[in-house]
């Protein structure tokens, strides 16, 4: 009987990965469609980075007359280069959608990868100006998006508020997305924080954000991801001002 179990079991386990398997490539398949009818320059990048790396291969090969073992060596490693060059224009499109839509800050810090702490929308405008919070190795970063001449005093209350938090050991950076001089756009985000110095310990960071969490909560709360094209931000205002 138990082995019965076991046995549905792992068919069960076996056809669940089967299916997510398929779920997931029909996504790429997907992406790569949507890309492609946008992107006239896709299919010419990934087929040029496939023939000049396995070409690359063959010619290496001929050094040492092995050029036929190394051209199937080449044909994968110019796959694997025509990947990375579909999902980098594949990011750079979805970037430049999101770049200027309310939100879309959030949406990027969100999507980061390793230890981090994001609160979005710890404080803002009706506006829709925000300032979100992410803590991880370097210590608390507060990243504003939104109007400079407005977010530049939200994010000077919230420093102050998070100092006396956190005390004066703790570094305390601030980032302005945008795409003027000292401001970090959108798409190089994720890549500016994972710059920044490590001074904190995992440890420290569990305690920071226990008393992080006693904060309240100031400013609109605005949509999670980027503001769908054609939204009414008027809409939008005369809910957050009910809040």
């Amino acid at each position: 009987m138990a082995d019965k179990q076991d046995k549905a079991a792992a068919k069960a386990a076996k056809a669940a990965r089967k299916a997510e398997s398929k779920a997931k490539r029909g996504q790429i398949f997907q992406a790569f469609n949507m890309q492609r009818k946008e992107d006239k320059g896709l299919i010419p990048w990934m087929v040029g980075a496939l023939v000049v790396v396995a070409a690359a291969f063959f010619l290496l090969g001929l050094l040492f007359d092995a050029q036929w073992f190394l051209l199937p060596v080449g044909v994968v490693f110019g796959v694997l280069v025509a990947v990375i060059i579909f999902g980098r224009r594949v990011q750079r499109n979805v970037y430049g959608k999101a770049d200027g839509q309310p939100g879309a800050a959030a949406w990027a810090l969100e999507n980061l990868r390793g230890r981090w702490k994001v609160t979005p929308t710890v404080a803002g405008t009706t506006q829709l100006d925000a300032v979100h919070r992410v803590l991880g190795r370097p210590g608390v970063v507060l990243v504003a998006e939104g109007a400079p001449h407005r977010v530049k005093g939200l994010l000077a209350q919230e420093k102050k508020r998070v100092a006396r938090v956190v005390g004066e050991k703790t570094p305390i950076y601030d980032v302005v997305v945008g795409h003027e001089e000292g401001q970090v756009e959108l798409a190089k985000l994720q890549r500016h924080l994972m710059k920044l110095p490590n001074n904190l310990r995992p440890a420290e960071i569990d305690t920071l954000e226990k008393r992080l969490a006693a904060l309240a909560t100031k400013g609109a709360a605005l949509p999670k991801g980027p503001m769908p094209a054609g939204a009414k931000m008027r809409s939008v205002q005369r809910t957050i001002r009910r809040r």
